[in-house]
């Protein structure tokens, strides 16, 4: 009764740095934000984990990424991660491990670098590891008092390949249907009507992500035509947007928020797709049917962007809006 896996099992300080955890779930590249590596499996490989303790794997090539400064104003980890994937394809990281580093991704929230490493494996990336610093220190000390060990590159570490991202210049980004390297800037895709926007998921449903689309939203009447469903990840989060006025600003604007779980990202229900409808979400895979009718589209997009664009009833900018 508490939530997503991929936000609840970090809250209960089960993802700690130097661990190998595995998932029957693709998203569990998720824990990398936490020092970790992390990475989904089969069904038939979780019985070999359960019955013996052990999984084989091949030792990954490794892809350094460089990240400098801060995002402007508007701009989200979301946008980031689908830019990185619109960079190098979703096949650009087949089996690789990207790992994070530099001062921008030190400035990053723990929420932001969950979001990243949720969405390495659209890039299939086997993981994704930040570097451990004094934020993921703060953070663990919060939820957990067992000993874990940090993991560091060796100081000659060699990599496959390296790149670059200047956080600044990142802007906000999209993924048309229905791929999510299918990637365009949102001036590109701007005016395209929509009939759901959708708030949530295990890649933005966390309290950051609530607090900016509320910021956007408070005071303004989503679009009569579309349907807003905020779904936060956690009941630990959904408790913190009550305390903190968030599910108010939410449903005066005339959104639904639901219970904690996946809900519309996998189209199982709370939010399933009709015939020719399009979304705009916040989840991290927009493949055809996967939110319901066959015939309907997906548009990936950060939080922010998907609060401007329930209140503008068609793909927004963000921007002018905070």
């Amino acid at each position: 009764d508490k939530g997503i896996c991929h936000q609840v099992l970090p809250e209960m300080g089960f993802a700690r740095p130097g661990m190998l955890i595995v998932g029957s779930d693709s998203h569990t590249t998720t824990y990398g934000a936490f020092n970790c590596l992390s990475t989904g499996i089969g069904a038939t490989d979780v019985s070999v984990v359960f019955a013996t303790g052990k999984l084989w794997f091949k030792v990954p090539e490794s892809i350094k990424i460089n990240l400098h400064g801060h995002f402007e104003k508007g701009i989200m980890a979301k946008d980031f991660i689908l830019s990185l994937i619109g960079d190098i394809s979703t096949k650009g990281a087949l089996y690789k491990s990207l790992e994070f580093h530099g001062d921008g991704a030190k400035n990053l929230s723990i929420d932001s670098r969950m979001t990243i490493t949720n969405m390495v494996v659209e890039a299939g990336a086997k993981f994704g590891i930040f570097l451990p610093d004094d934020r993921l220190k703060e953070w663990l000390a919060k939820r957990t008092s067992k000993q874990y060990r940090n993991v560091v590159p060796d100081e000659k570490a060699e990599y496959q390949q390296e790149l670059s991202y200047e956080l600044s210049e990142i802007t906000p980004t999209v993924a048309k249907p229905s791929n999510p390297g299918n990637i365009a800037k949102v001036e590109e895709v701007e005016g395209t009507e929509i009939d759901q926007a959708f708030l949530g998921s295990c890649t933005n449903g966390r309290i950051e992500d609530l607090r900016i689309a509320a910021k956007i939203l408070e005071g303004n009447k989503i679009h009569p035509k579309v349907r807003m469903i905020v779904t936060p990840a956690s009941k630990e989060i959904y408790l913190q947007a009550l305390k903190e006025g968030l599910l108010e600003i939410f449903l005066r604007a005339n959104a639904i928020v639901t219970n904690s779980t996946c809900g519309a990202c996998i189209g199982g229900h709370l939010g399933v797709l009709g015939p020719n409808e399009v979304c705009i979400s916040s989840t991290n895979r927009n493949f055809k049917g996967r939110m319901g009718d066959p015939t309907s589209e997906v548009y990936l997009a950060s939080p922010a962007t998907v609060a401007a664009s329930a209140l503008n009833g068609s793909i927004k900018d963000p921007r002018g809006l905070i």
